[in-house]
């Protein structure tokens, strides 16, 4: 098979398009989140939540945020592992749940997971009873009458219930059906998954593989073991290298040849054009780590600042809060990677005052007490 020859631009623009960030806007949510194939959910809203954020950088001011909690309430969108994606996308993971424990981890855990679930079975069948007569639940509602604790050096010490229903939704039993607040609603997976037929194991290893070249345009063939969602894509697509870059990659060829458009951007720092960090740097080679653990003297971009994106080039850093209480988006800085000519000046400044509107805010811009008003 030829091997395709890519500058560093081309690789930008298929990962850019792929993305659904050129100039040509998705027509809806279902489309965006069928073309990235999932939407994270994260609880930090700095400016927004995650999936609300990163659907508005695709859709622009055609997206409501309440778009997303009605098609979660219609279940065309279900959440797997704090991931949001299709309903007749969980055909793909329905028979690697009945071979739990589960891929993609390394084996020492997936002993301890089979041997600690083991260990609490009677609280599994508790859990499922009690779902079973009253659910949707939160995990506060079911009692923690696990035999074993669960250990770990992180945060999750302990949390024997939260656990225990985490390793159930990867065996299938259990499912997210909702939430109130931050808190996750717990149901049995028949009552939230669709019914579909499980499509074999090594058969949606690979269509989930072809997708996610599609959602990304470009990958490596091989990274690091990632049990929720890898950033490789095994051999999916057609072989390439990128000038300057080390290493083999895997393309798309659908999207070679194309022409492209490009547009101004704000990102998520969780969005999946920058998530792989490394591949971010290869292909972009951009600059960027979140700061919000940092101490607020150590920052160099904010607490959560959004990359950049202007055409195929991430250019800087937005660093801006939503006040909500005062009804104002603070933007404390606008960080230059590369000077910006007036062209990039004025498309990025409509994305931000775009952004302020679609927040119901106002802006308030760097070195003004005052508040620029929305036009």
């Amino acid at each position: 098979m030829t091997v395709h020859e890519l500058s560093r631009t081309d690789a930008r623009r298929i990962a850019v398009r792929a993305q659904l960030l050129d100039a040509a806007r998705p027509d809806g949510l279902l489309d965006v989140v069928r073309g990235l194939t999932l939407l994270q959910i994260d609880p930090i809203a700095a400016v927004a939540p995650n999936a609300d954020l990163v659907a508005w950088s695709r859709l622009g001011p055609a997206y409501a945020p309440g778009e997303l909690a009605e098609a979660r309430e219609k279940r065309t969108l279900v959440e797997l592992q704090a991931m949001l994606r299709p309903a007749e996308d969980l055909a793909l993971y329905r028979a690697e749940m009945a071979e739990w424990p589960e891929r993609g981890t390394p084996s020492s855990w997936r002993e301890y997971h089979g041997r600690w679930v083991a260990a609490n079975d009677a609280c599994r069948r508790d859990i499922l009873d009690r779902l079973a007569t009253g659910g949707p639940l939160p995990s506060r509602a079911l009692p923690d009458t696990c035999a074993e604790s669960w250990r770990s050096s992180g945060w999750t010490d302990n949390r024997n219930v939260t656990k225990l229903l985490e390793l159930m939704v990867q065996r299938g039993e259990v499912a997210v059906a909702g939430r109130r607040g931050g808190d996750r609603l717990w149901d049995l997976a028949g009552r939230v998954y669709p019914a579909a037929v499980p499509v074999p194991v090594e058969d949606a290893l690979r269509i989930r593989d072809e997708r996610r070249l599609r959602a990304l345009g470009i990958a490596r063939a091989r990274g690091p073991e990632c049990q929720v969602e890898p950033a490789d894509v095994g051999e999916a697509g057609e072989p390439a290298v990128v000038e300057g870059v080390r290493g083999k990659w895997r393309v798309d060829p659908a999207q070679l040849g194309l022409p492209f458009e490009g547009r101004a951007a704000l990102l998520s720092p969780f969005d999946r054009l920058v998530h792989d960090r490394k591949r971010m740097t290869e292909l972009f080679e951009y600059e960027y780590q979140l700061e919000m653990y940092k101490p607020a003297a150590k920052r160099r971009w904010g607490y959560f600042a959004l990359p950049v994106l202007y055409g195929d080039r991430l250019v800087g850093k937005l660093d801006a809060a939503a006040d909500r209480k005062a009804g104002v988006l603070r933007v404390n800085a606008v960080h230059e990677d590369v000077p910006f000519t007036k062209t990039m000046s004025a498309g990025i400044g409509r994305e931000i005052e775009d952004l302020a509107r679609w927040l119901e805010v106002e802006l308030v811009l760097p070195g003004r007490t005052g508040v620029s008003r929305r036009r």
